[in-house]
């Protein structure tokens, strides 16, 4: 149930869980089904009265903190929805499992409690003939398509799933602490005793699970240079989101509704992948300390005539510098500051001519751009020349799987930008290198999409009981 710091007692919890999104919530699940008394901190709201203003009056109002972002269910709450139910998509779990079958059980689990919680049955699941000719075009054009069987939930629907986990959570005795930020971790000679909140007030406990999510992130960076927590630099991507007609990606969504292809590009012979497709969906605006991005959703009660999907330069840095975290974050207040704090939206035939778009080209476009707090201009003059020839290079090479993804009326939105936290070093139990502080989930750097999140939770729970029972 929902409590307030006010009530809280000494020792009250055995297990603290910084973060209510799908790591933290699945952690809490099987720490609290087992017994044990658990507390789950937030800053952001309760599912119910999360609310984005943007919805209304069509313009970001900068909430502190961010409702798309923060509170109960995480920033996956407002996604798309889909649950690649691939132990090496959005992470790589049989690094923490070191048994590739028990990290194939570990997504099924995970799958079964969504089920349980009101997911959709339906699976997108291709038939292999299909497959097999989409892995065809690709290789004849030197890329590969990912085969993934998917489970989509939607943005609309999402919130009712977490609530139905939520209340799941409430009746197993685990409290939320909403509204409510941590400052610090209680480290005494290496080992965790608990939490600071804002204000000075602590919680001392055995167990810390740090679970931020990835809006998290800049502050788990900031207790692992405090603490000497064990981490290092992971790489990071860098890209546009894409918008085209989405009878151009219908042949390809009805095979996959989240097609994964993974492109090397032969100038640079950088890594270039599709990320997060949302089939008649809406390109949508999102907000973080100090710049702006993009992100997609797709509804099951409303759809557009667009489809739209992220397309992300990987990028890795060596010495002497490899802080990759504070590059994703220059290449992003750039590209904001170009925006006037809007994203940058260009034709892909202006960019390919180095042209920036105009409102008056966009007007007559053949394409409709669906989010409309944009700043006509050039994506070149935002984002590194690297980037920009690497997208541009890769959406070609698309188009000979996808006819017409890279005609001249698609539509690219700078920045999309996905941030991985700082690799946190745990171990099998998913415990760090301080005693008793615990990782999971992508603002630990140990995940990049909700299924994964969810299992590196289900990982960080069971370590805590293995301990505990001992």
């Amino acid at each position: 149930m929902d409590v307030d710091r006010s009530t809280i007692r000494e020792s009250q919890y055995d297990a603290v869980v910084i973060g209510a999104g799908p790591a933290g919530m699945f952690a809490a699940n099987e720490m609290s089904s087992s017994g044990m008394n658990v507390l789950v901190v937030d800053m952001g709201e309760n599912i119910d009265k999360r609310e984005c203003p943007i919805d209304s009056i069509q313009h970001c109002t900068h909430c502190t903190p961010c409702d798309i972002m923060c509170g109960v269910g995480g920033a996956g709450t407002y996604s798309d929805g889909t649950l690649n139910l691939r132990p090496d998509i959005g992470g790589n779990l049989t690094e923490y499992t070191g048994d590739h079958r028990t990290s194939w059980d570990l997504v099924e689990y995970v799958d079964r409690i969504f089920l349980e919680c009101g997911a959709t049955e339906k699976l997108y699941s291709p038939a292999e003939s299909d497959i097999e000719d989409l892995k065809r075009r690709a290789a004849s054009v030197g890329a590969r398509f990912i085969e993934i069987r998917q489970r989509h939930i939607g943005s609309d629907n999402a919130p009712e799933v977490i609530t139905r986990f939520k209340n799941r959570l409430d009746e197993q005795g685990v409290d939320f602490l909403l509204n409510t930020r941590v400052d610090d971790l209680i480290i005494e000679n290496s080992i965790c005793k608990g939490i600071v909140l804002s204000g000075g007030d602590c919680i001392n406990v055995k167990y810390t699970l740090l679970a931020p999510g990835r809006i998290g992130g800049d502050w788990v960076n900031q207790l692992v240079d405090r603490h000497s927590i064990k981490a290092r630099y992971a790489g990071i991507d860098i890209g546009v989101r894409v918008e085209v007609p989405a009878i151009i990606m219908d042949p390809v969504t009805k095979i996959n509704r989240d097609p994964k292809f993974h492109i090397q590009t032969r100038k640079y012979d950088d890594f270039v992948r599709t990320f997060c497709t949302n089939d008649h969906g809406f390109v949508v605006k999102e907000e973080y300390e100090g710049f702006i991005a993009t992100n997609g959703h797709s509804l099951h009660s409303r759809m557009s005539e667009n489809t739209n999907f992220a397309f992300l330069v990987h990028v890795e840095l060596t010495e002497p510098i490899e802080n990759t975290i504070k590059y994703a974050r220059s290449v992003a207040k750039l590209a904001t500051t170009i925006g006037g704090g809007k994203p940058v939206l260009q034709r892909m035939g202006d960019l390919r001519r180095g042209r920036r778009s105009t409102s008056s080209r966009l007007e007559r476009n053949s394409v409709i751009n669906t989010l409309k707090e944009v700043t006509p201009g050039d994506i070149s003059m935002a984002m590194p020349h690297r980037i920009v020839m690497d997208i541009i290079e890769g959406l070609e090479i698309l188009d000979r799987i996808i006819p017409g993804v890279a005609s001249d009326s698609t539509l690219l939105y700078a920045p999309e930008v996905k941030f991985y936290s700082m690799k946190i070093h745990v171990d099998r139990n998913m415990q760090t290198d301080i005693r008793n502080l615990f990782a999971a989930g992508d603002g630990a750097g140990l995940s990049r999409d909700i299924v994964n999140a969810a299992a590196t939770g289900v990982l960080a729970g069971r370590g805590i009981l293995n301990i505990e029972n001992r």
